[in-house]
């Protein structure tokens, strides 16, 4: 009876110790070519987002709501894209492309928390947007930064605790083999579907996880920009509503990218078919993304600029 019993217990924890990555591809002339590129991306969204949250606090003229919440972007892109790409562009060197059981879980907790805070804060950044637009001589008041830091803070939290339900329940299965996971990152789709042990209950906490934070913010996003346009609408100058269209604009197709690219990866049925495609919009959120994001909102933006040549002519500046 007492080996049974032992024999029972042992089924019920995990036996694989570790996953096996594909990575982006297997041909070796393809790697050379796709390492340089992905480590300069990798290279200039950390300066382009670290720079960005330099410039922004470092000038008083940017700590407005606006910059703030665009400098907790930034943060977030950052700490979204290491989660992944500095592993990644290490597993171009390695035959075996190998990751521990507890490794694949951080991964994947740290990674889904950045991407379910950005979903909360592209809807944080929408109010602003709305309140700057409808309501623009009690902004200050009632975009205050207690508020603002609430929003940003809570951003980190949601996403913090809608990971957790995610990954929790995933690499709480069963997992006997095989091992190999179809990505080049343990996206939760992939693991899930090596289980031994039925996944439906985790299949459907994802489910209601990517529809409550994804589906929930794209409607409130949906809703403020509803008012957004109203407000513009009522505008009597056709320069006044320029203006007001242009400082969403950027929110706008930042918004569009990320949205249409995670949700398309997250909803559709898996299948083998799907696979490359997966590693595509998967590269496009969780690489290219996070280095667009600051040139989308800083190019345009004039604020921005002046703010970098007042930072550029203070470091120049030599005392006489």
């Amino acid at each position: 009876m007492g080996p049974s019993s032992s024999t029972d217990k042992d089924r019920n924890h995990t036996s694989i110790i570790m996953f096996i990555l594909l990575g982006i591809t297997d041909e070796k002339e393809l790697q050379f070519i796709l390492f340089p590129v992905f480590l300069g991306i990798y290279l200039m969204t950390l300066l382009w987002n670290l720079g960005l949250i330099i410039l922004i606090r470092m000038d008083s003229q940017l700590h407005t709501p606006m910059y703030f919440f665009l400098s907790f972007l930034s943060f977030i892109d950052v700490c979204y894209t290491t989660s992944i790409s500095p592993r990644m562009l290490s597993d171009f060197f390695r035959d075996e492309k190998t990751i521990s059981f507890i490794g694949c879980a951080t991964q994947y907790l740290v990674a889904s928390w950045m991407g379910q805070a950005e979903f909360c804060l592209l809807a944080a950044m929408a109010y602003d947007r709305y309140v700057a637009i409808g309501n623009p001589l009690q902004y200050s008041t009632i975009m205050a930064p207690g508020l603002c830091q609430k929003m940003a803070a809570g951003a980190l939290g949601s996403g913090l605790i809608c990971s957790l339900l995610e990954t929790v329940p995933c690499f709480n299965l069963h997992y006997c083999g095989p091992n190999v996971i179809q990505h080049f990152f343990c996206n939760i789709s992939e693991v899930i579907i090596l289980s031994c042990s039925s996944p439906f209950i985790t299949q459907m906490i994802l489910f209601l996880v990517v529809l409550f934070v994804g589906f929930g913010s794209m409607l409130f996003i949906l809703l403020s920009y509803g008012f957004i346009t109203a407000s513009i609408l009522k505008i009597s100058s056709v320069k006044g509503s320029l203006k007001a269209f242009n400082t969403c604009a950027s929110h706008l197709l930042v918004v569009t990218l990320f949205y249409g690219t995670a949700l398309s990866v997250y909803m559709h049925p898996h299948s083998r078919h799907s696979e490359k495609q997966d590693k595509v919009l998967s590269v496009f959120y969780v690489i290219i993304i996070p280095m667009l994001n600051p040139l989308i909102y800083s190019l345009r933006n004039k604020d921005i600029k002046e703010a970098l040549k007042r930072m550029l002519k203070r470091t120049t500046h030599i005392p006489s």
